[in-house]
């Protein structure tokens, strides 16, 4: 599915989440998701309240991980594991739009290659880098899921498929120009 006109994500400044405590809805949301789960078992909720967090303040700082244990009652040394370990979870801020290459078989063999010179070269930037004005993050991905429509690119939560390098260069100065 395509969305031409991606949102950018909000982004909290490391200075605003060094220390966390979560407003009235934040633990109406986070109460909701605990009781999915066994009383007995809140780690089980541990990722989606991480996947809340990161949605409200777009990256998962120490700040954050420090009070999801608190709230949860786990060790922040456990949240902390769990966090690094998962790369869907931001451990620091992103641009306004992240830009998630699918690096996979499938797209490299649909031209991902030539995409991902073109990124780098036209934005600057390499993986796991974010541009001086603070618009794109670039990383690779493992499988996007969509190998029929390769090559894929995801921007913040849209999917971009079937990507030339001139529709990409449209995509990305669209998003430049907001």
């Amino acid at each position: 599915m395509t969305h031409e006109m991606t949102p950018p994500l909000k982004i909290a400044a490391p200075d605003e989440i060094a220390e966390v405590a979560f407003d009235d809805g934040m633990l109406r949301e986070i109460d909701a998701i605990c009781r999915r789960y066994p009383e007995t078992h809140t780690g089980a909720a541990l990722l989606p309240v991480l996947w809340l967090c990161q949605e409200r303040w777009g990256w998962i700082s120490p700040g954050v991980m420090r009070a999801v244990a608190d709230r949860l009652g786990l060790a922040p040394a456990f949240v902390e594991g769990v966090t690094t370990f998962y790369t869907m979870y931001r451990r620091r801020p992103p641009g306004r739009y992240l830009l998630q290459v699918c690096t996979t078989l499938s797209c490299q063999l649909c031209g991902t290659p030539s995409l991902v010179e073109h990124l780098k070269a036209k934005l600057g930037i390499g993986f796991g880098e974010t541009t001086g004005d603070g618009n794109f993050t670039l990383v690779d991905v493992q499988c996007l899921g969509a190998c029929g429509e390769a090559p894929v690119l995801q921007i913040n939560n849209d999917y971009y498929t079937d990507l030339t390098v001139e529709r990409l260069d449209a995509i990305l100065d669209g998003l430049a120009a907001r």
